[in-house]
């Protein structure tokens, strides 16, 4: 493994003093008590479009949803719903790419606990070779009441620290082996005993949950990896583990989980039609909904190209159809309830023109979110009504086993048993990539961007407005002017025009050349508290000096999913990233476009010549516009990401979701682009 790009995912601070150097090191220069200086100052960072981004992503899936239901709703026939049920299955297996091979199981049982009425096979096997996944196999015993094959049941965990041992995880588990179905449930990747990030004390270095799946899923991005396939994979080797079993009937398999577990069950149901019922928990309302209520969603929650395919969660259920499907809702939820409804009654419209209308049902119960005893005994209900197995409608006794007892490793974390972490797949699949790609310039270079990016920039000069001044901000000369200029419809990049005297008109022509900013974060901040920015003026005086904050920081830093959850794990950064990513349009490709649009607008006020100038987050897309813009002359960048490929093949990483491109590694990286800069552009490192 490579060495360590550090990891620090604590604050807004923390992570101002992290990062990378461009040629080795991984770390950004610390800021040294900017905020502090600031609010001393009475000066806080300019904000003045911090909702800019929440209503451009919801405008696109707003158009996304509307058109997909458009097409719902011109379904007329069973010809019609079947066309439809086939055309969801290829776009899901579009999103989460191909599946690897099945290879041996190499299943093993490591302790078995005999119950009253069943009994507990504690069981490890592998769904990728040396990738080991622990499962609890419950199979009832009261023979004198049943006879095998029983049916079966894969059970998928929500976000628990402690995986399948959680005690509403157990309930359901055990609720449903006194039944009489074969249950088997597994451990999800960064939970329970398959923490991919263990310290010497097997806790997690990273945290459990949702902050190792945000980890490895963030990163798997670069090589074309998608964590949810990922996790979908493990549950179809569970269900093929389950098939093999002599006590489970194949033509009776149902699959269930809440939260990250209703997730997976619905993941589920889209990429494996084995299953002949299903009852996903707690998650299935919309993308939109979610989007809207500004709540953030795991990786792995997050298909790539799904909404840009027509995908939705219920797309999902409906590949499944007409197999038996109840959805199980909170009214208090905060995977909003109104979204469950609407799923519904499409589906079950969808239902009713394969001639199966009462296979599709709804359930909500009156709590807050959690597989609790009245939304499991609705899935209980369901799943005997589809077998006949049972006619109980309330749940069993149950009585909680300790973690210890369910452990399948020796104290509990399969990394004692040298099971390869998830990253350490990552960086081998990039380092296959990387020997397949070679070096690529010229014109294959541009393909290249273009493949990863799909760019599409207008010829024509942008709109602009001009903005009121404000007082002295400190920056490097007396006076600046602001222009919010119109990359696109719903999206402003704002311009600073620095400069000795007051100026409040469009940029004043006769400068042939013009330097332009891009900024780690934020021009405003930077400009009072960056060395390298107070010189630029006096290194070149006969140039312009613009600064440029792109979509998403610096004036259009978002506001949303929490008080100052900007560089947070689960924040708005990280928001929009990650829904860029499911609009198939990266995030680094939206603010190339913006600089693109930006440099064109540079252009029409007759600047010809620009010196593209970039620090940290920054580097990543004006190094790509600098590459396409021929009007780029000059380029310099500070504290620039090494590559793509250093990420991807570190065990820890400091840069974020929103300056990675999906699948770029099988394409290009970022060395390519430098030598390029270097030979044609004078690129130059600070």
């Amino acid at each position: 493994m490579k060495r360590t790009l550090s990891a620090n995912h604590v604050s807004r601070r923390a992570f101002l003093s992290s990062g990378t150097a461009a040629a080795s090191a991984c770390f950004l220069p610390t800021w040294e008590n900017t905020f502090a200086e600031e609010a001393a100052e009475h000066l806080q960072p300019l904000n003045r479009f911090p909702r800019m981004m929440q209503e451009y992503v919801v405008r696109r899936l707003r158009e996304a949803e509307a058109k997909r239901i458009e097409r719902l709703n011109s379904l007329q026939s069973k010809a019609d719903a079947e066309a439809y049920v086939a055309d969801v299955r290829r776009k899901v297996r579009l999103s989460f790419g191909p599946f690897p091979e099945r290879t041996p199981l190499n299943a093993r049982t490591t302790r078995v606990v005999e119950r009253d009425g069943y009994r507990i096979e504690n069981v490890l096997f592998e769904s990728r070779p040396g990738f080991l996944v622990t499962a609890n196999l419950y199979v009832p015993t009261e023979r004198d009441a049943l006879s095998y094959p029983l049916p079966g049941v894969i059970g998928t965990c929500g976000h628990s620290s402690n995986g399948k041992a959680a005690e509403p995880y157990q309930s359901f588990a055990q609720g449903l082996a006194r039944q009489g179905y074969v249950v088997l449930i597994y451990d999800p990747i960064g939970q329970g005993e398959r923490l991919q990030y263990p310290d010497a004390d097997l806790k997690s270095k990273i945290g459990v949950g949702v902050r190792e799946h945000l980890y490895a899923g963030n990163q798997q991005f670069l090589v074309g990896e998608f964590f949810g396939a990922w996790r979908a994979w493990d549950g179809i080797r569970a269900l093929d583990y389950l098939l093999s079993r002599k006590e489970v009937d194949p033509a009776h398999i149902g699959v269930t989980g809440n939260s990250g577990g209703g997730t997976m069950t619905t993941w589920l149901c889209g990429v494996d039609q084995r299953y002949t019922m299903a009852a996903p928990a707690c998650f299935v309302t919309s993308f939109r909904r979610n989007l809207e209520n500004e709540l953030p969603a795991d990786t792995e929650q997050c298909p790539p190209r799904a909404i840009a395919l027509g995908l939705d969660h219920e797309d999902f259920l409906a590949a499944l159809a007409p197999k038996p499907v109840i959805i199980l809702t909170k009214e208090r939820d905060y995977f909003d309830v109104r979204g469950s409804e609407a799923a519904f009654a499409r589906l079950k419209r969808l239902y009713r023109l394969l001639g199966a209308e009462d296979n599709i049902a709804l359930f909500t119960g009156p709590t807050g979110h959690g597989f609790s005893q009245e939304n499991r005994e609705a899935m209980y209900r369901w799943f005997n009504r589809t077998t006949g197995v049972s006619d109980q409608k309330v749940e069993p006794e149950i009585t909680i086993e300790k973690d210890e007892t369910l452990y399948c490793a020796p104290n509990g974390q399969v990394s004692e048993l040298e099971s390869k972490p998830v990253y350490h797949f990552t960086a081998d699949t990039a380092s296959h990539l990387k020997e397949s790609r070679g070096n690529v310039s010229g014109r294959q270079l541009e393909a290249a961007i273009g493949k990863v990016l799909n760019l599409d920039v207008p010829e024509t000069s942008p709109d602009y407005r001009i903005l009121r001044a404000r007082r002295s901000r400190k920056y490097p000369t007396p006076h600046a002017t602001t222009y919010a200029v119109e990359t696109e419809p719903g999206i402003q990049a704002l311009v600073y025009l620095l400069g000795d005297e007051r100026h409040d008109a469009r940029p004043p022509r006769g400068r042939k050349r013009a330097i332009l900013y891009v900024p780690h974060l934020s021009s405003d901040t930077e400009l009072r508290h960056e060395t390298f920015l107070r010189e630029l003026p006096e290194r070149e005086p006969e140039s312009a000096f613009y600064t440029c904050d792109v979509r998403g920081c610096g004036e259009s830093q978002p506001d949303t999913c929490g008080q100052d959850s900007f560089l947070q794990p689960y924040g708005s950064d990280y928001f929009y990233a990650i829904h860029a990513l499911m609009l198939d349009d990266p995030y680094p490709a939206q603010r190339v476009r913006d600089l693109l649009r930006v440099i064109q607008w540079l252009t029409s006020h007759g600047h010809e010549q620009v010196h593209l100038v970039a620090k940290g987050r920054g580097t990543v897309h004006a190094a790509i516009a600098a590459l396409l813009s021929a009007e780029v002359v000059q380029v310099t960048l500070q504290d620039a990401l090494p590559s793509f490929h250093e990420v991807a093949t570190s065990e820890t990483y400091d840069w974020p979701l929103s300056c990675f491109i999906l699948d770029v590694l099988k394409h290009v990286d970022l060395p390519d682009i430098y030598r390029e800069l270097e030979q044609h552009k004078g690129l130059r490192f600070l």
